[in-house]
Parts: C-alpha cells; sequence; structure tokens
C-alpha cells in the first residue's frame, strides 16, 4: 500500500493484493490484483462504508478517475470506493500475448479460463477480507461488472451489503448462441438508426469497404484494416453519442492522393484506436467465455450471424456494422491476438466450465439489489435481464430508455436512483 495522492476533488490510495491465480489449487502460484481506494478529500479518516466498483468487459480495467464528476462524485458522497483492476486487467498482473509467449497453446488456454467472473468474485472476497475486516460491503457493477455481481450473489453473498447493477443482468441459463441471437437484431437497428442520423454516410461507408476489398491499407500499427474489420466499428453505437464519433470519422475518411483517393492518416488512426485489442486481449479472449456453463461456445457469434444475411459484405445494398461479437479471424488479423488464436480455439471447444450462477441461492437472496435495465441496451438484451432479475428474490428493476449502455457515466442520475430504489424511496 502506498501513500495518499490527492487529485482535484479526491484523495486516492493504491493497493496491490496478492491472490491465488487458480482458487482451487494453492499451489499454482500467484498473481496481483491492484485497486485504487478513491475518498472525498476530507474524508480520509472517517469510518465510511465501502463500495467495490466493478467495470465492465470482460478484461477491462477500471475506470481512471481524472475528476469526480458522474457516478464517482455521487458514489464518494457517502462511500469509500475501491476501483478494482479485475485480474489481467491494467495494473493487477497482466494476461496476454507477452506474459503467455514461450507456453504452449493448451497452457496458454488453462491460463486464461481462470479468469472469468468466478475468479474475479474470490478475489474480491479475498480483498474484502484485507480491506474491511470481514465486514460486508456495497458492489457496483456495470456491464458485466453486473454479471459479476450476481456470481457474487451466487457464490458469496454473505460478502454483501447490497449490489447496485448498470446495464449487466445477463442470462443466467442461456446459451452463447441465445445470446447472439438476440443481438444480431438489436444491432441492425442500431445501424437504421445510424443511417437515419447520418444518411450520406451509407455511401462513404461503401466507398471506404470497395477501397479497403481493393488495396493493402496499413492502419497506423503496420497491421492490414481489412473489410471485416472495419465493419466492426458498430461497436461504438451501444454508447452515448457514438453515432456521433463514427460520423465525424467517417467524414474524413478520404484524401486526395497521387493516384486517386486514399483513406487519411486521421481516419487510419481513428480506426486503429477502435478495432485494435492490443489493450484489451481478454476482452476478445473470454467475451464469449463468460456466457457458458458447462457447454462450449463454439464461436457462437461467428455461427450465428450465418442466420442474418443483413451483415454480409458481398453484394450488399448497404454497410451493416457489427457490434459486441468476438470472430475467430481476429486472431488471425490482430498482432495483438495472434499468438494465442490457438488458446481461443481451446477455450472457445471447452465445454466443462463451471457454473457461474446459483439459481437456488439467487431465489433465496435476501441481498438488497437494484438494477438499471436500459430499455434500448445494443450490449445487454433487455428480455434476458428482465427474466434473470424475476429469478433473483427482492431484485428491484427499473427499466429505463433516458440512456445507453453507459448511462452510468451520464452523471449522477442512475446511481442516485439506485441507491433510492434500495433504501425503498424509489
Amino acid at each position: 500500500m502506498q501513500a495518499s495522492y490527492h487529485r482535484p476533488g479526491l484523495v486516492a490510495r493504491d493497493h496491490v493484493f496478492h491472490v491465488p491465480l487458480d482458487h482451487g489449487d494453492p499451489g499454482a502460484g500467484e498473481i496481483e490484483v491492484f485497486g485504487r481506494e478513491v475518498v472525498a478529500p476530507g474524508k480520509q479518516d472517517q469510518e465510511l462504508p465501502w463500495l467495490l466498483f466493478l467495470q465492465g468487459g470482460p478484461g477491462g480495467k477500471a475506470e481512471r478517475p481524472l475528476s469526480t464528476s458522474a457516478w464517482l462524485g455521487r458514489a464518494l458522497q457517502d462511500y469509500r470506493v475501491l476501483l478494482l483492476d479485475q485480474r489481467g486487467t491494467g495494473r493487477s498482473t497482466p494476461a496476454g500475448r507477452i506474459t503467455l509467449a514461450g507456453i504452449a497453446p493448451k497452457q496458454q488456454a488453462e491460463h486464461l479460463s481462470l479468469f472469468r467472473a468466478d475468479s474475479i468474485v474470490r478475489d474480491a472476497e479475498l480483498v474484502r477480507e484485507q480491506l474491511t475486516g470481514g465486514a460486508p460491503w456495497s458492489v457496483l457493477g456495470q456491464s458485466f461488472g453486473g454479471f459479476c455481481a450476481l456470481t457474487y450473489l451466487s457464490h458469496a453473498p454473505h460478502g454483501l451489503r447490497q449490489v447496485l447493477i448498470t446495464g449487466g443482468i445477463p442470462t443466467l441459463t442461456g446459451h452463447a448462441d441465445d445470446v447472439y441471437r438476440a443481438a444480431y437484431p438489436r444491432v441492425l437497428a442500431k445501424n437504421d438508426a445510424y443511417y437515419g442520423r447520418y444518411p450520406a454516410d451509407a455511401e462513404i461507408a461503401r466507398r471506404v469497404v470497395e477501397h479497403l476489398a481493393s488495396h493493402e491499407v496499413p492502419l497506423p500499427s503496420g497491421d492490414r484494416l481489412t473489410p471485416e474489420r472495419f465493419q466492426t466499428l458498430g461497436i461504438q453505437f451501444g454508447q452515448a453519442a457514438r453515432f456521433d464519433a463514427l460520423h465525424y470519422l467517417l467524414e474524413e475518411a478520404f484524401v486526395a492522393g497521387p493516384t486517386g483517393p486514399e483513406l487519411s492518416d486521421t481516419f487510419l488512426r481513428g480506426v486503429d484506436a477502435v478495432v485494435s485489442f492490443a489493450e484489451r486481449p481478454l476482452y476478445a479472449v473470454l467475451h464469449e467465455a463468460i456466457y457458458c456453463q458447462h457447454t462450449a461456445s463454439e464461436w457462437s457469434a461467428h455461427r450465428v450471424r450465418a442466420e442474418f444475411a443483413e451483415f454480409d459484405l458481398a453484394g450488399a445494398s448497404r454497410v451493416n456494422f457489427t457490434g459486441e461479437m468476438i470472430y475467430p479471424w481476429f486472431f488471425e488479423q490482430d498482432p495483438a491476438l495472434v499468438p494465442l488464436k490457438d488458446a481461443a480455439d481451446l477455450l472457445a471447444g471447452k465445454d466443462d466450465w463451471p457454473a457461474l450462477y446459483d439459481l437456488d441461492r439467487l431465489a433465496a437472496n435476501d441481498v438488497p439489489v437494484a438494477a438499471a435495465v436500459y430499455h434500448d441496451d445494443m450490449f445487454v438484451d433487455r428480455d434476458h435481464a428482465l427474466e434473470s432479475a424475476e429469478r433473483v428474490r427482492g431484485a428491484r428493476v427499473w427499466v429505463t430508455n433516458e440512456y445507453e449502455h453507459d448511462g452510468l457515466k451520464a452523471g449522477s442520475a442512475v446511481l442516485d436512483r439506485l441507491l433510492a430504489m434500495n433504501r425503498g424511496e424509489a
């Protein structure tokens, strides 16, 4: 633990915790998990309840606070907040192409299989014991962090004072195929909305695809931008203002080159920032595994896509961007993922994943749970979320169309309402 340091509106302290790599086999060694404690100025020495923040992902590090705006400022009114870099992310012991180099794909896959929600929850319990002396704490889970919160309720409810979930209630029993069969139509609807706002972008997107199909275009990182990688820019559609971000990127797509139109450096730099998994390899490697319980995903998003011809690029009248889908060719085209290709294939075929949720325990739940379900959420299916919420005894659900998936960042209103719901005031 380091000395505290100050930023405008907050005081922070860094913590490093040592946890087993494999909670079922202490002899497998240890890894580090990093957490940043944040408290309001003047409250450093007060006895405040703890709030654990679990970031979305998988493979997403906790946000780095630049100010106390949005949800964090509201949380600091009442809590001492721990921003946890879930195992394998941020300043926690990393898991990626560099750290796993030199070991066989089978060992890589076995290592990476230990980075799901069940392990994250066990890490959190060890951290809680150290920080609170055994007292329960509150958990705020955003997106995949909400998945982890339900795993927490299933495996260690004694550690929880209350649970707050924003855009993160998964199907508790469905297969990954069910997730993507529901997801593709939602993404298509986002495309309709995007082109409804920016109809001229349809022609620009078509020109980009045609250019990429007939030219070798390197990204600033050196790897090739292919038509299918360009198509994945729809991952942005599920967050506020990202329609506009893609539009502003496309409007600067082409510049005049010596032999004709070429894609601009501005455009290529912006695309690279979205399509590269260099900063979040676990997102790609484990994305389908987060839905698996005693079943294999077998590259679910790739297989299910065949049922939705609207996303075909060949001969398409309109380029429909894809969303939160991971495809096997990512591990052939992204340099950050290529060394993990064989391990990713093994994980896609793994059919002995343990259960993440205990339906009986959730049905008997006595921990206060409040959740925001975003009506038009591109990332998490509304119907799946509501069905799952019904299985959690006492869960209070707020369905709203005021926000996109990142509504927690829009201000204090979402967190404020969830806290009021758990107090019985909303």
